[in-house]
């Protein structure tokens, strides 16, 4: 990604790899705890003790219980990103292969963890709102770059403007299924869902213009 403002790391990098998996663990805890019970529930000590190291190694690695749900919004968010580009690697090569992969891998990303996610972006005041925008820039980036070999397929007048609209309505709904007190939940539930969407996107961008038709 551009233009991303410099921001500090939110905790101490690990240098060696035992630091680094004792760190995962740690993070793994704190998302296993924040999940169930919530962020207002989750405490140092209660991840110490389920990470399985002292309440000294999680300070030496972060200032506060608030870093830590930095940290945590980082992780999540890395893992959505790297998700979605992965399955848009393995996208059928065509229009409709690309949007299939994109919506199923996209409800997908928003369903793990689905109360958890929201709650970071809504309780935690600025700096996760700003993670969490960055990460649907790059999601939108990742749908644009991917459909781009297939742009002659899209019968809109205007195919880059068509496709930056079909990647908003898609990041919006998914996202919304993720806060909606009845979202669709289970893997039928999501993949039927995934399906409607991609049938959605591919007939808007198979679909000509009506101005043009109208016109004509």
């Amino acid at each position: 990604m551009t233009d991303a403002p410099d921001r500090p790391a939110p905790y101490k990098e690990p240098q060696q790899a035992r630091s680094a998996a004792t760190l995962a663990r740690v993070l793994q805890a704190a998302e296993e705890i924040a999940a169930s019970a919530g962020l207002e529930e989750m405490t140092i000590a209660g991840v110490a003790d389920r990470a399985g190291v002292s309440v000294g190694t999680i300070y030496r690695r972060f200032e506060d219980k608030e870093q830590l749900i930095n940290a945590l919004s980082e992780r999540m968010l890395d893992r959505r990103e790297e998700y979605v580009a992965e399955q848009l690697r393995k996208a059928e090569p065509s229009l409709s292969g690309v949007m299939s992969a994109y919506t199923h891998a996209l409800l997908q990303s928003f369903a793990d963890s689905a109360h958890l996610f929201p709650e970071l972006l809504r309780t935690r005041g600025a700096k996760p709102l700003e993670r969490g925008a960055r990460t649907i820039t790059e999601l939108h980036r990742l749908l644009l770059e991917a459909a781009a070999p297939y742009a002659d397929e899209i019968r809109r007048s205007d195919p880059q403007g068509a496709l930056d609209t079909a990647a908003r309505a898609l990041l919006g709904a998914c996202f919304h299924n993720s806060v909606r007190p009845d979202p669709a939940t289970g893997e039928t539930a999501r993949r039927r869902y995934a399906d409607e969407l991609g049938d959605m996107a591919i007939a808007y961008l198979l679909t000509p213009d009506r101005r043009n038709t109208t016109s004509a």
